[in-house]
């Protein structure tokens, strides 16, 4: 939270429902309100899509490296455009909660039919990446990606463990559209290790906002009633180490000089996850990316990692 948002005062308009805020709490400006909208800090998630080229070490056919741009650019664009709506959708509820009340669109910096129209054209976009490249497959993969976000919005957020699934399943999409864009079949395997990574994550985050928000939780999101502090740990154990046994089982399926290489790279990756679930445990209120990317001991074993990951690409 920055320094101006928390000198800002929530006050009840007429219905008890509007939060407004002091002038200089607010950006001072229309596009900034639609940057901050964006989210740029989750836009490297739509690296995925090159998941499967690195990991089969080919772009799969001719210019496959400017088809995986694309494939980043769509599931981009359809991300933003899920963020814009789901900011609508949800606009009463984060009103009320400590952190989300300062999203522009809560906030009422930015109108609501201004997000809407945002949000349409930037998942027009997105579907239309595939069909400018003549990519059907990754056409279908976003409009999946869509479909099932404004399913979750609207429906699927308040049941639990599906939930899970369904923001998860986002992940997935975006792997399966890189490969579908570079024509690089992924291994069932490679899959599995890319399901179970997003899910832990998913976990993590359902375990953080229950910890961070305490019995508050509930009110911003009534599936966390059905979660349980303990059992989502123990689950984000147990995928984990799920997660580790598929990536064993991957790298030791692999016929090339890359498999010793990618064998001994499972061990950060163990170590990140320790270090991931360690994080998650202290009761921090910090965004699971933060987890991911702003803590030294987890940089340095996600780096070692890729390190060894990619020399075993090069051996």
């Amino acid at each position: 939270m920055t320094a101006e948002a928390s000198t800002a005062e929530e006050t009840a308009g007429p219905g008890g429902a509007r939060a407004a805020f002091p002038r200089h709490a607010r950006p001072p400006r229309w596009p900034i309100s639609v940057l901050r909208t964006a989210r740029p800090r989750q836009w490297p998630k739509n690296l995925l899509v090159f998941a499967a080229p690195l990991a089969g070490a080919t772009w799969g056919r001719p210019h496959g490296a400017v088809y995986a741009l694309v494939a980043a650019v769509a599931f981009g664009c359809a991300s933003v455009a899920v963020y814009f709506i789901n900011d609508v959708v949800d606009a009463e509820r984060d009103r009320r909660h400590p952190r989300k009340r300062y999203r522009p669109v809560a906030a009422g910096d930015l109108p609501k039919s201004h997000a809407v129209v945002i949000g349409v054209l930037c998942a027009a976009v997105g579907l239309a990446a595939g069909v400018a490249v003549s990519v059907p497959w990754l056409t279908v993969a976003v409009g999946a990606y869509l479909g099932l976000s404004f399913l979750y919005s609207f429906v699927l957020k308040h049941i639990p463990v599906i939930e899970l699934i369904f923001v998860a399943s986002g992940f997935l999409l975006r792997v399966l559209g890189g490969a579908a864009a570079t024509h690089v079949p992924p291994s069932g395997w490679f899959l599995l290790v890319c399901s179970l990574g997003a899910f832990g994550v998913a976990i993590a985050k359902r375990y953080t906002e229950l910890a961070g928000l305490g019995p508050a939780a509930v009110r911003h999101r009534p599936a966390l009633r059905w979660y349980r502090p303990a059992w989502l740990l123990a689950a984000q154990w147990l995928v984990g180490a799920a997660m580790i046994a598929s990536y064993v089982a991957w790298a030791a399926g692999e016929h090339t000089d890359a498999r010793p290489w990618h064998l001994i790279s499972a061990i950060p990756l163990a170590a990140a996850l320790v270090r991931f679930a360690m994080l998650t445990a202290r009761h921090t209120a910090a965004p699971v990316e933060d987890l991911l990317t702003r803590n030294g001991l987890m940089l340095t074993c996600e780096l070692t990692w890729l390190a060894l990951f990619v020399t075993g690409l090069q051996a």
